[in-house]
């Protein structure tokens, strides 16, 4: 890595894998009003995908004006399911009545990711990926929510498919790390491109 690389998150997730990925990353997590920017986007009748996006950005934009040497990522994941999106769940009781909503039907995940650098971006993606929720039991439900408990705050989902969540799902079409929150792959190929990362 030739300069800076931050993350502009709080997600374990997408530290784990920018790390695993073999990638030194300092990690700044961008204090953006996700409810405020969200609404009026969803006022002005903004598709799903548009909403990832902006929330990415604006999450790059803010640390990436703090530091305009780093390649600053900022990244956001919105599930889609009927029309409506989700937000991540507060309580284990949000978590059971979303669970419980997308039980049985399919949706759709979105992760942006958007880099900044010398204050604008110079690159965005978002990957997408479909998945079918199984329509399991409710003593399955009440065991599910009880073994993750809050681990399943931190996803838009209320679940982590890299664990326990797997038994939710009867298929998965798209993106794996997509589903983790970062499209990892395309990112990858950028930074070899720009030489930030070993070619």
């Amino acid at each position: 890595m030739t300069m800076p690389f931050i993350l502009a998150s709080s997600s374990e997730t997408r530290a784990n894998m920018l790390r695993a990925a073999g990638l030194s990353v300092e990690i700044a997590p961008a204090r953006v009003d996700e409810a405020a920017i969200k609404a009026a986007l969803l006022a002005e009748g903004a598709p799903a995908r548009d909403i990832a996006d902006a929330m990415a950005e604006a999450k790059a934009r803010r640390i990436g004006q703090k530091r305009p040497d780093a390649i600053v990522l900022g990244a956001d994941q919105v599930l889609v399911c009927n029309d409506v999106l989700f937000d991540k769940p507060d309580t284990i009781e949000m978590a059971r009545d979303q669970l419980a909503q997308l039980r049985g039907q399919r949706h759709v995940l979105l992760s942006a990711a958007v880099i900044f650098h010398e204050g604008r971006p110079i690159w965005r993606h978002i990957g997408r990926a479909e998945l079918v929720m199984r329509d399991f039991s409710d003593s399955f439900l009440e065991d599910y929510l009880g073994r993750e408990g809050s681990n399943l705050f931190a996803t838009v989902g209320a679940y982590r498919l890299e664990y326990r969540g797997a038994q939710l799902f009867t298929s998965v079409a798209g993106d794996y790390f997509s589903i983790l929150g970062l499209p990892l792959l395309e990112l990858l190929d950028f930074l070899r491109a720009r030489k930030i990362c070993q070619q």
